[in-house]
């Protein structure tokens, strides 16, 4: 028996681990030492976002929760699940509540999509919220992982703008009216909506009540009111801009947890 694994370990080696296609794809040979080990995990498009070598009380389950995993596994089960979605709707006034009936009712396992991605989402949301407060009870904001902190915030927000922006697809009496609530607050947005502070830096006249052209509320719905331009930029928000955004947070959040190390318990 050891002679045929002897066997077989040589036609590997000789076949396999020394052939163009084998080496063009693994820079450093087969991982049988702990120097090709490491050299395959930092080499590793994948691999590398963890580090070599860590403490093993680092990754517990009774410390991190998994909460970070699992806000980034809920993020992939909301992107497939969207682009299925995204199979059966048209973002249009016409057709939008159509869709959203014909998914629950004529086409097959229509249903069960949209129940996936309703409640994936709004268990992100319950998930990043408590990966937060994890990091901050464990002091793993602080140095030398501040900049993370602040990505992690920024990618709190993005998720809680996901959730907004999907508000309004369905196109029925509760979306609309929760958009036109939403974004009505928007108006107060110090700098940016014509209600808030510093709203004369956009040129908005406090002794005349008009819509400003030109603030936060505005270019969201693209006019004055929840219509088509709304429906439209809400849609391109919530399954293009928003999500590439927040992949692109994602990277650079991985990157610094494999560059600052993985937190771990006093």
């Amino acid at each position: 028996m050891s002679a045929v694994g002897d066997q077989v370990r040589k036609f590997l080696d000789e076949s396999v681990y020394q052939s163009v296609i084998w080496k063009s794809v693994f820079r450093h040979g087969f991982p049988d030492t702990d120097r090709n080990r490491t050299l395959v995990v930092l080499s590793n498009l994948f691999l590398h976002l963890h580090p070599a070598k860590l403490k093993g009380h680092a990754v517990r389950m009774r410390y991190t929760w998994c909460m970070g995993g699992l806000s980034f596994f809920m993020f992939l089960i909301l992107t497939i699940s969207g682009v299925f979605l995204m199979f059966y709707y048209r973002p249009t006034p016409e057709y939008a509540y159509q869709d959203i009936v014909a998914l629950r009712e004529d086409v097959p396992l229509g249903m069960f999509m949209r129940n996936v991605h309703r409640w994936g989402a709004h268990s992100m949301v319950l998930i990043v919220w408590l990966h937060m407060l994890r990091v901050f009870m464990t002091g793993s904001y602080k140095a030398p992982r501040e900049f993370n902190w602040a990505i992690g915030v920024i990618l709190l927000k993005l998720t809680l703008l996901l959730s907004f922006t999907g508000y309004l697809l369905p196109w029925d009496q509760l979306a609309i009216w929760a958009i036109t609530v939403g974004t009505n607050m928007a108006r107060a947005t110090p700098f940016l909506g014509h209600e808030g502070p510093g709203a004369s830096l956009i040129g908005y006249d406090d002794f005349k009540v008009v819509h400003s052209k030109s603030d936060i509320r505005f270019a969201l719905l693209g006019g004055s009111i929840v219509g088509p331009s709304a429906l439209l930029r809400f849609y391109v928000l919530h399954c293009v801009f928003l999500p590439l955004v927040a992949g692109f947070l994602m990277a650079v959040h991985f990157w610094r947890i494999r560059k600052d190390g993985f937190s771990a318990p006093l």
